[in-house]
């Protein structure tokens, strides 16, 4: 498990740098054939709502990720009580608007620009193609990444109770064969080789863990992205507007991510990390896009062509998250649906977590 831990860090740092070293050098070494935009630009003023929105950002995400990560203190908050049901449920639809309503039509945008000639520009879905591919490949990873730790757990318990028995010999009699081993998806112990119930917890523990991972390398991407277009915009009207938008936005995206990481039941280091990284990410890109802004060009064939592609990307993980990941395991749980009242807020939830998000489309 640390080597599942230290691996999804590594791969989320490299992700945002790549993203980074990937956008600077479109906006400086790219001539745009489009006209750019005319905008009543006030740098000072701009770079004053810049800072703001660093603040505010910030704060925002933090508060977003941490709420769900406080179950231990706020009982309704907790993954046994009913109401984590329904916040996870709006939580899931917020993710799932992002995908659809948000990034989606964004990455539609960049590759079909005008800016962008020849081929396969304008000539093949490379939008919807892109975002299918990066789905397929998030469920490949689900199910290699489940299968590969799953059969490492269970190879390495078989060796100790191989070991053991060869060690007790047959003296213990109706007792040969049954060993004390611990068991980590359960908190538990069991004797003898791993029950059904056993495999069946260790692959809800293992699975949750990697959704939570997956899913925040999805949010990491397009927040990186976001970012640096608000940091390079000079438009304080604009920075206005996407302020108080982008807030609301990494506020709900952080309460989805919250509540898988609280469920991953990781090390409180483990939780500390991944949190302060996402509530970093946004305002990481705004620092950036602040830096480039004298110089970048939104419209340039690389930046439309880089912000595209991780855009389609970062659409199909979050999408197949939200549906597959986050929707169909807890609306399929036999506990929600033995309990109608529960049912019906958790549909109410999801319905009122997917309009919030849609709504803020309008603005950002």
């Amino acid at each position: 498990m640390v080597d599942l831990q230290v691996t999804s860090f590594k791969l989320l740092f490299q992700i945002s740098s790549l993203l980074i070293l990937l956008l600077y050098p479109a906006t400086v070494s790219s001539e745009c054939t489009c006209e750019v935009e005319n905008v009543a630009e006030n740098k000072g003023e701009a770079l004053k709502y810049k800072l703001g929105a660093i603040a505010a950002i910030l704060v925002a995400g933090a508060a977003g990720v941490s709420l769900p990560l406080l179950g231990s203190r706020i009982p309704a908050l907790s993954p046994e009580n009913d109401i984590f049901f329904m916040v996870k449920a709006f939580a899931a639809g917020v993710i799932l608007a992002t995908g659809f309503v948000h990034i989606l039509p964004d990455a539609f945008d960049h590759l079909t620009s005008p800016c962008l000639k020849g081929s396969p520009w304008g000539k093949f879905p490379l939008t919807g193609f892109v975002a299918m591919m990066s789905a397929i490949g998030t469920l490949m990873i689900d199910t290699f990444a489940t299968g590969y730790y799953k059969r490492r757990h269970f190879s390495k318990h078989n060796k100790q109770v191989n070991i053991a028995d060869e060690e007790r010999g047959d003296h213990d009699g109706e007792h040969a064969g049954h060993v004390h081993v611990h068991t980590h998806a359960t908190h538990g112990h069991a004797h003898g080789s791993a029950s059904p119930s056993e495999e069946e917890g260790l692959s809800e523990f293992i699975r949750q863990r990697i959704i939570s991972q997956v899913l925040e390398v999805g949010i990491v991407v397009h927040s990186v992205i976001i970012g640096i277009s608000l940091g390079a915009s000079e438009s304080p009207d604009t920075i206005r507007t996407l302020l108080a938008a982008l807030s609301f936005h990494q506020f709900f995206e952080g309460m989805g991510l919250g509540g898988c990481i609280s469920q991953a039941q990781f090390k409180s280091v483990s939780v500390a990390i991944m949190g302060t990284f996402f509530s970093l990410t946004t305002p990481l890109g705004i620092a950036v896009g602040i830096g480039v802004s004298s110089f970048y060009n939104d419209n340039s064939p690389t930046a439309l062509i880089v912000e595209g592609v991780f855009n389609s990307a970062s659409a199909g993980i979050l999408i197949y998250m939200a549906l597959v990941d986050l929707l169909a395991a807890d609306f399929m749980n036999p506990r929600l649906q033995s309990n109608f009242r529960l049912q019906i807020g958790a549909n109410l939830s999801l319905l009122l977590g997917t309009a919030c998000m849609s709504l803020l489309a309008k603005w950002a």
